[in-house]
């Protein structure tokens, strides 16, 4: 049996949508940390503008200031609890006698 053909019936590196995953379509690992970082930081930066705008006076929008701040504390606290889970199983890894 193929395995492709059983992770093609599981969805396995499709989105909810049924879009191929980047990690399927054969995205290193590196490219995928890479992009993630700079996503989190396009967000940083998306939100300090949107603080700035707040303090300025200058948003229109005040709940979509605060949503734009929102979301990048989240994507911030997600990306730490992530690094650290790595760390964590790192750690666990080195503790094992080979």
């Amino acid at each position: 049996m193929n395995i492709s053909e059983i992770s093609n019936n599981l969805g396995i590196g499709k989105t909810a949508l049924g879009q191929e995953s980047k990690a399927a379509s054969g995205e290193s690992f590196s490219d995928m940390l890479k992009s993630a970082v700079h996503e989190v930081n396009q967000k940083q930066v998306n939100a300090y503008d949107a603080m700035q705008g707040i303090a300025t006076g200058k948003v229109t929008n005040l709940q979509e200031a605060v949503q734009r701040i929102e979301e990048a504390d989240l994507t911030l606290k997600l990306s730490l609890e992530v690094k650290n889970k790595a760390l964590n199983a790192y750690k666990e890894i080195m503790k094992m006698q080979v």
